[in-house]
């Protein structure tokens, strides 16, 4: 499980970094996964309004932070925090260049209708700080917040706002701060109980892929879906997120992934391999499942909807006990 911190403020030791690094150490003690962006640091070009995205369900701009690192962290994260101190009632002017560019993300969701298989588990959470004490100071920011993670898919799961922030420490220094951060966090306990299952087969490219995604798209809110490869390949298979699309699914910018990488962030419950053979890992108390599904790579279109259509079918039996 991955959580993602977008640290806007331009003080790397500031209040809201506190914040933020006070958030990221409570989810590590559950065993999170956590990363941390400083957003001022990156090269991230500001959205320019040409509609590009609304019609090809990607970014027209290709060449900064955003495009080669961070729609691909924003859609690999199970939850992502939004740290920002407060300007003119609103974010920083650079996690608002972010928070803007997720447009391309909004349109693939609602004008390609794509749906993201990870949207019944990603939490959103808004850190934030103020220096005034003003009844509407986080007005701005919260509905920021509530657009940006909608476009993003995550619920908006919680926030932390604090008024009259404004010297250096003044957070360091907040009697209940750390209370606050364990009771927001104890909000995501569903998060952490879930059942663990890593998909496997050879690449990486298809097949575990599809599962992962069938399992999170189906029962992502009750069951923790992961996949890898004996010997991963470079891209997902383009004619599987074609495949994947008809269903609504969509499958952008998903990366192949190794065994020892995916088994470095979790412990399974239960392993379903898919032909990766003698490379297939033991997990000490961990089910394993063999599928015997045919390997559609170099394969067109029809063959890999019967596959597609198989997996799904499958997955459907494996999640059937926790779907509500």
């Amino acid at each position: 499980m991955l959580a993602l911190g977008l640290l806007g403020s331009p003080r790397k030791k500031g209040n809201t970094a506190f914040l933020l690094s006070s958030f990221l150490e409570k989810l590590e003690q559950k065993g999170v996964k956590t990363q941390t962006i400083y957003v001022p640091g990156k090269n991230i070009l500001p959205c320019k309004g040409c509609g590009f995205c609304e019609k090809n369900g990607y970014c027209v701009t290709n060449d900064d932070d955003m495009a080669g690192e961070i729609y691909g962290l924003l859609i690999e994260a199970d939850i992502v925090i939004a740290a920002t101190p407060i300007y003119f009632y609103n974010a920083t002017a650079q996690l608002k260049a972010l928070i803007d560019r997720s447009q391309a993300l909004w349109s693939r969701r609602y004008m390609l209708g794509l749906s993201d298989p990870q949207k019944k588990s990603r939490a959103g959470i808004l850190l934030s700080v103020g220096a005034t004490k003003g009844k509407n100071l986080f007005e701005g920011m919260h509905l920021t917040s509530k657009y940006f993670f909608d476009a993003i898919s995550a619920d908006f799961t919680g926030e932390l706002c604090y008024r009259k922030v404004e010297n250096p420490g003044d957070m360091k220094k907040h009697p209940h701060v750390l209370d606050d951060i364990e009771n927001e966090v104890k909000k995501l306990d569903t998060l952490f109980n879930r059942k663990k299952i890593l998909f496997l087969c050879v690449e990486n490219s298809c097949r575990s892929q599809m599962a992962e995604a069938f399992a999170k798209h189906l029962a992502g809110d009750r069951v923790e879906a992961k996949s890898a490869g004996s010997a991963p390949g470079i891209n997902i298979n383009p004619v599987m997120e074609d495949a994947m699309a008809e269903q609504k699914i969509d499958m952008f910018l998903r990366n192949p992934r190794s065994i020892d990488d995916a088994l470095s962030e979790t412990k399974p419950d239960a392993i379903i391999t898919m032909g990766c053979g003698e490379n297939c890992p033991h997990v000490p108390g961990a089910e394993v499942i063999d599928w015997d599904i045919m390997d559609p790579k170099g394969k067109g279109i029809d063959v890999m909807r019967q596959v597609r259509d198989e997996i799904e079918t499958k997955v459907r039996e494996l999640v059937s006990p926790y779907i509500s």
